[in-house]
């Protein structure tokens, strides 16, 4: 039988954990561009609005917590992103901006950025 060296465990998981966050980035940003098409007081609006929240609570969570291993500087960046978008997402949701491009562009780039 075969059995895991501990290393080979971690690797796996901080692969499966990057494989993961760029699905759930990916369908964020799917949803944001239905809501770009239907339009900023839509369903798909609000649907996209609360899915990129949860979202990025989440990731900035995990990005505050001390046992985040990323360098200090890159957290403290992802996390300024984070709440750009947060607020950029209130700011639809309010019906003060229709700045869908923004949040899919910066999705993209962060989703792209975990390979």
């Amino acid at each position: 039988m075969y059995q895991f060296s501990y290393s080979e465990v971690q690797t796996d998981s901080v692969a499966d954990a990057k494989d993961r966050e760029r699905q759930v980035l990916t369908r964020s940003i799917e949803l944001l561009t239905a809501a770009r098409e239907a339009g900023a007081g839509s369903p798909e609006a609000i649907d996209a609005i609360l899915f990129m929240n949860r979202v990025w609570t989440a990731l900035l969570s995990d990005l505050g917590s001390p046992d985040n291993e990323l360098p200090k500087e890159l957290r403290a960046n992802l996390i300024s992103i984070g709440l750009w978008l947060l607020r950029e997402g209130e700011a639809i949701r309010q019906g003060r901006s229709e700045n869908f491009d923004g949040l899919i562009e910066i999705s993209q780039i962060i989703r792209d950025g975990l390979k």
